[in-house]
């Protein structure tokens, strides 16, 4: 399936993986809906892609932990478009706290953003995407196959969406839906800098070497071609897939192989 005029929705749309999707679509030819909180952001990359690639863009503020915006999200896209070809679910907040230290509200936002955010827009999606057979995409994480030491939240809500992708992929065997499940790794954006610490305030600075990931336009590139080629589960670096192949084979040997990583972090927890 090419891109070219169809309609995909995209949240977390204003800054990352999710902004770089949008100009990655736009640059296929697709018509793309922005959504966010920062509706301001929004118009302005809406005002480039359709200057710059004579797309129809919409932008469309939207806190994918309310229910009802996401309900909303899907209705002013269809009532502007007509239908709905691709739901990209990128929205997402990580954390960064041992989990006896983290209070709990930094766990229960990070389930309310990543995991039931994904379930909000795909419920009102679901039946346009089923017309157009169509595609669902979740971006998760390497996380949601290996818990990480300091993110507990953040890999909980990670395995909550694979494990919800995985159902909707199967119930949608017979009816031509696509789902996609696409864990990158490491990538360089802002997301460490708006992690979560212990108190649910952001950390503001990453703890890891950022110029030594993968960028987020390499991400939304690899993305789009997972969608064009129907493909089942994207897992991005060479890092990503040996863990994912460790934790079948040798899990404990992974756990200390984990450790030892996170025990390199500027200021680490673990020691």
């Amino acid at each position: 399936m090419k891109l070219n005029d169809k309609v995909v929705i995209i949240t977390g749309a204003s800054s990352g993986i999710g902004k770089s999707l949008t100009y990655e679509c736009a640059k296929r030819g697709a018509n793309v809906v922005l959504a966010a909180r920062q509706y301001v952001t929004l118009c302005q990359i809406t005002e480039k892609l359709q200057q710059e690639y004579k797309v129809k863009a919409l932008a469309i503020q939207c806190d994918v932990t309310i229910e009802e915006d996401c309900r909303q999200l899907i209705k002013q896209t269809l009532t502007t478009f007509g239908k709905i070809d691709v739901l990209i679910n990128n929205a997402g907040m990580s954390m960064r706290s041992l989990f006896k230290d983290a209070d709990l509200k930094v766990l229960k936002t990070l389930m309310d953003v990543n995991f039931w955010g994904t379930v909000y827009c795909t419920k009102y999606a679901l039946p346009e995407i089923v017309k157009t057979k169509g595609s669902i995409v979740g971006v998760s994480s390497i996380a949601g196959y290996k818990g990480l030491p300091g993110r507990s939240g953040y890999s909980a809500s990670k395995f909550a969406m694979n494990g919800f992708l995985d159902s909707l992929r199967v119930e949608n065997l017979k009816t031509g839906v696509h789902v996609l499940t696409a864990c990158p790794g490491f990538t360089a954006s802002n997301i460490r800098n708006t992690a979560l610490n212990s108190e649910g305030k952001q950390q503001g600075e990453s703890t890891l070497e950022e110029q030594k990931m993968m960028s987020s336009d390499e991400v939304a590139k690899i993305i789009a071609d997972g969608v064009e080629n129907r493909s089942r589960t994207l897992i991005m670096t060479g890092q990503g897939k040996l863990t994912v192949a460790l934790s079948k084979f040798i899990p404990a040997f992974l756990d200390k192989m984990v450790y030892n990583v996170f025990t390199k972090e500027r200021d680490p927890l673990l020691r």
